[in-house]
């Protein structure tokens, strides 16, 4: 089963949407839409993996989107 990312809420897509953000879920989506993995994002950033998993799921609740590629897509359209 595949997902169909036209079907992926819009409210991710305003601006809003990225100012709703913390500037460390900014710092996490950022890192992860450039394809690092939590490991590494939390290598980067000097935290926890336990962290960058919350900030993904807080990330996630503010954007409206289920799944990763969804917050990588979202990612991309934001500019980030």
């Amino acid at each position: 089963m595949t997902a169909d990312l036209s079907t992926m809420p819009a409210a991710h897509r305003s601006p809003e949407a990225v100012s709703s953000l913390s500037p460390r879920e900014v710092q996490v989506l950022a890192h992860i839409a450039a394809g690092y993995t939590h490991h590494q994002t939390s290598k980067r950033l000097n935290i926890s993996q336990s962290s960058v998993e919350t900030y993904l799921q807080r990330i996630r609740l503010k954007l409206d989107v289920p799944t990763r590629a969804h917050l990588i897509r979202a990612a991309v359209e934001l500019g980030l």
